[in-house]
């Protein structure tokens, strides 16, 4: 087995760019009437061959350099290029249509430049001359060695809105041009590599601080950082409180919950801390948002509520006028409620589970592996080798368990290392983690912040991993840098072939999509879509419908602020204040986002185009404070985890962050015999995945998830059957059985996970055996829905049986045979109701 271990990459220059109307034109014009151009508008290349544009390029030293040309082409026939740096022929380039002369894309090529002055010129092959070009982009690497980092960085003169910081000089071989003061992962202020003392005059009255000093260099390398000092601002004196929250008005119901807006407060300091949620007279949310959900409450019931502002001195305004709002009687929408809780952990940062229905998850700072059962109890099964932390935001952060643990036990875990950020695979077996590491995918550049970590496995076995920019922001749009960007591995470590800039080589192979500052969130919906999660700078956090190549436009471009043309718009935006978007999740196409900053967790529908979201709910606000991870569960629920104290390295001492279950009303609990699928719900349409309409084939579809519990059926073992019930019909498709119920033992459900194998007795679920509708190797696998246009219901029948196997059955029984004996050897049953309009 081959794994792709790369070095450590030197850090990119910061990239110039070349506006195409300002480089050389011989036939062409410079125009501008089409829209999304940066500059002052492009070229438009004359229709015949021969016509060029010729940049001129400088570089302080020679060696290789990434040149990306962005350009626009409305037709559908390719406009290539013959490429040439200082006339020496360097290959063609292709620039096939792009939709539309306003849709903007880019290549790529490296090239080796020589020092000083170069001519890059691009020449129309064809009569129909060159795409629309835009600019050029020069990256590439100047200097490979980063700063030191500063030293015995001090806060002295600390006021309410001010504080004076002095640091001792970093070095560096070719010379320190600028010092970032950082709040976290956020820059507070800016000085020349000169200045060894500031005062920052943008702080708030009565707030904790952590500020630390990193150096970069002219090639944008970024040191790493210096001592981190902390500090609470004293209180400004101000007893004026903030003005009374208007129009508190409630914008949706369901069952158990109710949605609350108002309108903002204003106060003499000119900032609102945050906002105070009242039920009656408990307070039940504290949010820096305009906005809250209150979960947990009674069908068909009056509540009454209101709402108190909070300015940063601690006084608190009047309650808002009261409002009373009524449950619905009937369950419904995605929201959540408290279910009870797991456990308790340090910081337990990313969290995946096993097929017998327990978890892994990763302790930051401890760099330990905690197995946790359904029902709470925990064990340390090992640690990672080799991982360190950053004093930060480093160190054991993502785990993803294999889709072929039953064969492999293989688990992936992306930590810090002594010399970067890294993908590595362990085996868990039998309740052991080995005491190695494989690396994976290595030389992802790490630092105290931006550092990302998040992994998954896509619907296409493929590993998939978000990566920040390691504070050097530059690194985002070069493709040639693993950092600012997401990943996609195959298990193995090598690029798959049908990544977007496979051809590109070197690093360029593993990037899904690029122009990233910290991405954090990674799940896929019912149509087989990426959605991700990621923190923004000082302005925008954002959520991204992730396209394939796409450029998500850091650092010009900050969800919607700044030059953002030509780039991937997010479908969500929060302030950065009251936002911070970690782990994310999807159920039944209903986005669940764990938020840091504003310690809630947010919920958002997909809209039935699959394109973007719908208003935005505020969940448990402040309840459990700093929410890191949201994870599924094989029962139908959700576990939520937190990473307070995390800032500077956690408290690893200190057992002192929640793991709670959540559930939906209206769905099974733990144990209950009732069959539940995460991906749907009863009666809710099969997500296209599941059906003939994933891959256009009748027969070669992937499994549902199912799960539920044993009740009191006191049964020894279960069988499934699947059945299009159209016109009061039953058309069997599937039947599974055979299934021990000793999988019960190890957890509050029996679950059949997404995507079983093919074979009548079926691949790693313990002497389980299945046949299905078709002929062939479909007959010994899952048959999905197929009903050819029209929406069809489906049933999938869960039986109770009375012994541990179906007496009488073999591979050549019908359908029908099967469907007879498994209700014969059966005391109960219970049905999962699913919709489909799949083509055939």
């Amino acid at each position: 087995m081959t794994f792709a271990v790369l070095p450590a990459l030197p850090a990119g220059a910061a990239p110039t760019e070349h506006e195409s109307e300002t480089a050389a034109i011989s036939q062409g014009a410079v125009e501008k009437n089409h829209a999304g151009y940066s500059g002052t508008g492009f070229v438009n290349f004359d229709n015949v061959a021969g016509s060029y544009v010729e940049y001129t390029v400088n570089a302080a030293q020679a060696g290789t350099r990434t040149l990306t040309f962005r350009y626009a082409n409305g037709t559908t026939i390719d406009r290539p290029v013959s490429l040439s740096v200082n006339g020496t022929a360097a290959g063609t380039l292709s620039f096939p249509g792009t939709g539309a002369w306003t849709t903007w894309k880019t290549i790529t090529k490296d090239v080796v430049l020589a020092a000083g002055a170069n001519k890059i010129r691009t020449t129309a092959t064809t009569a129909n001359g060159g795409p629309n070009a835009d600019k050029l982009t020069a990256s590439g690497v100047l200097d490979a060695e980063a700063p030191t980092p500063p030293k015995n960085l001090a806060a002295k003169d600390v006021k309410a809105r001010s504080a004076t910081f002095t640091w001792e000089a970093a070095t560096d071989n070719v010379g320190v041009v600028r010092y970032d003061v950082m709040r976290g992962g956020n820059v507070l202020k800016t000085v020349d590599g000169n200045t060894l003392t500031t005062t920052v005059d943008n702080l708030q009255p009565n707030t904790a601080y952590d500020i630390s000093v990193g150096a970069f260099d002219a090639a944008g390398n970024p040191s790493q950082q210096s001592n981190v000092v902390q500090f609470t601002t004293p209180p400004s004196g101000d007893t004026t409180p903030p003005t009374v929250p208007g129009n508190l008005r409630s914008t949706s119901v369901t069952a158990n919950s109710v949605s609350l807006a108002w309108n903002a407060s204003t106060d003499n300091s000119g900032t609102i801390a945050g906002y105070d949620v009242y039920q009656g007279t408990t307070k039940v949310a504290t949010t820096p948002s305009l906005e809250a959900t209150v979960t947990g409450l009674t069908a068909n019931t009056s509540y009454t509520f209101t709402v108190k502002a909070r300015d940063l001195d601690g006084n608190a305004s009047a309650a808002s006028t009261a409002l009373t709002a009524k449950t619905s009687g009937a369950a419904g929408g995605g929201i959540p409620e408290y279910d009870k809780d797991i456990t308790k952990a340090d910081l337990a940062w990313s969290v995946d589970f096993l097929p017998d229905g327990t978890a892994l998850a990763t302790e930051r700072d401890r760099f330990e592996i905690l197995r946790i059962t359904p029902s709470g109890e925990k064990t340390t099964v090992g640690k990672v080798p080799g991982a360190v932390g950053t004093n930060g935001e480093g160190g054991l952060l993502g785990i993803a368990i294999s889709p072929n643990y039953a064969t492999d036990h293989a688990i992936y875990l992306y930590h810090t290392a002594s010399g970067d950020n890294r993908i590595v695979k362990m085996t868990y077996d039998n309740g052991k983690l080995s005491s190695s590491s494989t690396p994976v995918l290595t030389g992802i550049a790490k630092n105290r912040y931006h550092n990302g970590g998040r992994l998954r496995f896509g619907p296409d076995g493929k590993l998939y991993a978000t990566v920040g920019d390691g504070q050097n922001k530059e690194t985002a749009q070069n493709k040639g840098s693993l950092n600012g960007k997401i990943l996609r591995v195959n298990p193995d470590g090598s690029a798959p072939s049908d990544n977007p800039f496979f051809s590109t080589g070197g690093n360029a192979r593993y990037v899904w999509s690029f122009g990233h500052r910290n991405p954090q969130g990674l799940a896929w919906d019912s149509r087989g879509q990426l959605w991700a999660s990621e923190f923004g700078d000082g302005k925008l956090d954002e959520l991204n419908l992730i396209q394939k190549g796409g450029n998500f436009g850091w650092p010009q471009c900050e969800g919607t602020s700044g030059t953002c043309g030509g780039t991937v718009a997010p479908k969500k935006t929060w302030p950065t204040s009251s936002g911070g978007p970690s782990g994310i999740e999807i159920v039944n196409d209903w986005i669940y986002v764990a938020a840091v900053t504003s310690e809630q967790l947010f919920a958002t529908q997909i809209n039935a185009a699959g394109n973007g979201v719908g208003s935005v709910q505020s969940l448990f606000s402040g309840r459990w404070g700093r929410l890191r991870s949201v994870t599924k569960t094989p029962d139908g629920g959700l576990w939520v985890t937190s990473t307070n104290a995390d800032k500077n390295g956690g408290t690893p001492s200190g057992i002192d962050n929640v793991v709670v279950r959540l559930k939906f009303p209206g769905a099974a609990q733990p144990g209950a015999f009732k069959l539940t699928s995460s991906a749907f719900a009863d009666n809710a349409s099969i997500p296209d995945k599941f059906t003939c309409a994933g891959d256009g084939t009748a027969g070669q579809d992937t499994s549902p998830p199912l799960a539920w519990g044993a009740g009191t059926t006191g049964a020894k073992g279960y069988a499934i059957v699947f059945a299009d019930v159209a016109n009061n019909g039953n058309k069997l498709h599937w039947a599974i059985w055979d299934i021990p119920a000793s999988a019960a033992s190890t957890a509050s459900t029996v679950s059949l996970p997404e995507g079983l194998g093919a074979g009548y007795s079926v691949p790693n679920q313990n002497g389980a055996k299945q046949k299905a509708m078709g002929s062939g190797a479909n007959s010994q696998k899952y048959f999905g829905p197929c009903p050819g246009g029209s929406s069809h219901p489906y049933t999938f029948t869960l039986y109770a049986l009375k012994s541990a196997t179906v007496p009488g059955l073999s591979s050549s029984s019908t359908m029908a045979q099967i469907e007879t004996a498994i209700k014969n050897a059966s005391t109960d049953n219970v049905k999962l109701r699913g919709k489909s309009s799949a083509a055939s």
